[in-house]
């Protein structure tokens, strides 16, 4: 046994030296310090240094997080990463994850429902893609099933109509057809059902400009005519015809140019 002659306060806040026989022997933090309730004369053996030297550092961890957790909210899944970025003992995790449920600083179930209300209120991303987001940071798939419930279908519909403007905007260059499919591969890629724009192209397809698409058909037209010119006749009307279509023109208006043009 041993005996605390002497207990001094760190320059940093809220830490302590504690001294066994007027020898250093260990720090503490201030919350280990009342746990143990520690002072001066009190005597302790090897097993209780050991047990306040394992608290301690538990303690130091949990400060740490503490830290990471004061700048926005995390997933446990993240708080984990973090721990093992600092090297912590994996045996102190879950004492610390237990105390920061506790605190209520670490609940996977509100931080999905705060990521998907954030993200349909702030974002034009998708269910998809949120879903695939709340995964990677570790979230279950009862929480994130309850947290896209607040996304509702006339939400979704809202925003996507929102983002089907904003890129057939971002497409109005190209052809008609093509930007229709650029919008419905958008849509997808943003995290929204395959069918969604079925429901929507009403509200969101721009009145097509009947003399833009002229002018870029007959600008494209003319540039393939350049690279199919060692073809002729039937052979070079299909390839043509063909790149053309591929592009996104209409066939209709394809055939009417060549008609014009190549007849």
């Amino acid at each position: 046994m041993k005996k605390i002659t002497k207990i001094e306060a760190q320059k940093r806040k809220g830490r302590y030296n504690v001294y066994l026989d007027d020898q250093y022997a260990f720090p503490v933090a201030e919350s280990v310090l009342i746990k143990y309730r520690l002072m001066k004369g009190m005597e302790l053996d090897q097993n209780q240094v050991a047990q306040i030297t394992t608290d301690d550092q538990i303690a130091k961890a949990y400060g740490r997080m503490l830290d990471y957790l004061s700048h926005q909210l995390r997933t446990e899944k993240e708080v984990i990463q973090k721990l093992q970025e600092i090297e912590t003992p994996e045996e102190y995790f879950e004492p610390i994850l237990q105390k920061l449920r506790e605190e209520r600083l670490l609940d996977d179930h509100n931080y999905a429902m705060s990521y998907v209300r954030t993200v349909m209120n702030t974002e034009l991303k998708g269910p998809n893609v949120i879903r695939q987001k709340l995964r990677l940071k570790g979230i279950g798939e009862l929480d994130i099933d309850a947290a896209l419930e607040k996304f509702t279908d006339e939400k979704q519909l809202e925003n996507a109509i929102k983002l089907a403007q904003k890129l057939f905007r971002r497409y109005r260059s190209q052809p008609t057809r093509r930007q229709e499919e650029k919008v419905r591969q958008g849509l997808m890629t943003n995290g929204y059902q395959a069918d969604i724009f079925n429901q929507i192209q009403e509200a969101v397809k721009p009145e097509a400009d009947a003399d833009q698409q002229n002018e870029l058909l007959d600008r494209q037209a003319t540039k393939l005519l350049r690279r199919y010119q060692k073809y002729q006749g039937y052979e070079r009307q299909m390839k043509l015809k063909q790149a053309l279509y591929r592009k996104g023109f209409d066939l209709d208006d394809i055939n009417e140019w060549v008609m014009e043009h190549l007849n």
